[in-house]
């Protein structure tokens, strides 16, 4: 095993991490107050999500997990699975466009509406660019130097996390989202790419457990993989759920409005 002693993560970054987590919980918290005295209310639970895959984002790149993650590959895979998997759903659950919508004044969210229904939207938000973002992501960590990188440099882990989260929050997006979708897609088409998506994340699993990285123990590598794979396949069996229920009700919507349809 190479063992890389990285220096302490910068204390700026610690900082920004921080700030930028502070100020992502105030706003949504400030725009649910704002919803509210409109008189329209906001679930609780959404901003429970919101709170939670916040601070687990931001654990995944600061703090306890995110050192230990230099050395051991299973609190490396600990991170991955917060900021690219669980920290994801929360987010997408807490439903922030739909309450920047409701909060913002007129003109934002106006523009914040033209934005959504941009052509670029559309392609972000696309289930296959998603899927290629958040699966190739993490195909193209393992093999390339990325993951090296990402233990020599705080700044490179932070980076990649970031992107993790991202992606991951576009992926669950495109799957599950209760945000209004302005390009819809076919559902059978999301239900293909998902199962895709989610085999590659099983794939890269065993092929880290049958070719462990240099940089960390076998056994730890092994153990970090099956991490990977039982504990992401709970948060891939949520998706699924969710993603299930969401179609069987709206199957029932189109055949209501199909029956309401009919002459009598």
């Amino acid at each position: 095993m190479h063992t890389m002693h990285p220096a302490s993560p910068l204390p700026v970054v610690e900082l920004l991490v921080v700030g930028l987590a502070a100020t992502t919980i105030a706003a949504y918290l400030a725009g649910m107050t704002i919803s509210r005295r409109r008189g329209r209310t906001w679930p609780l639970r959404r901003a429970l999500c919101w709170c939670a895959g916040i601070v687990l984002a931001a654990a995944s790149v600061i703090g306890p997990l995110a050192a230990a993650a230099h050395e051991g590959f299973v609190a490396h895979m600990t991170a991955h699975l917060l900021a690219g998997m669980i920290a994801p759903l929360l987010l997408v659950l807490a439903a922030p466009v739909t309450l920047a919508l409701r909060s913002l004044a007129p003109t934002p969210a106006r523009r914040l509406s033209r934005l959504l229904r941009s052509a670029p939207a559309r392609v972000l938000t696309h289930p296959v660019t998603a899927a290629v973002l958040s699966a190739g992501g993490l195909w193209l960590i393992y093999l390339t130097p990325i993951l090296d990188a990402m233990r020599a440099s705080p700044l490179v882990h932070v980076a990649v996390h970031g992107h993790l989260l991202l992606a991951g929050y576009l992926f669950t997006a495109a799957m599950i989202s209760p945000d209004p979708r302005p390009h819809p897609v076919a559902r059978p088409i999301a239900a293909a790419v998902l199962v895709l998506a989610l085999a590659a994340h099983g794939v890269l699993a065993k092929y880290l457990y049958a070719h462990p990285p240099a940089a960390f123990a076998a056994a730890d590598v092994r153990a970090g993989a099956q991490v990977m794979y039982y504990a992401g396949t709970w948060v891939e069996a949520v998706i699924i759920v969710v993603f299930c229920a969401q179609w069987y009700r709206a199957a029932g919507v189109q055949r209501r409005r199909a029956a309401g349809g009919m002459p009598s």
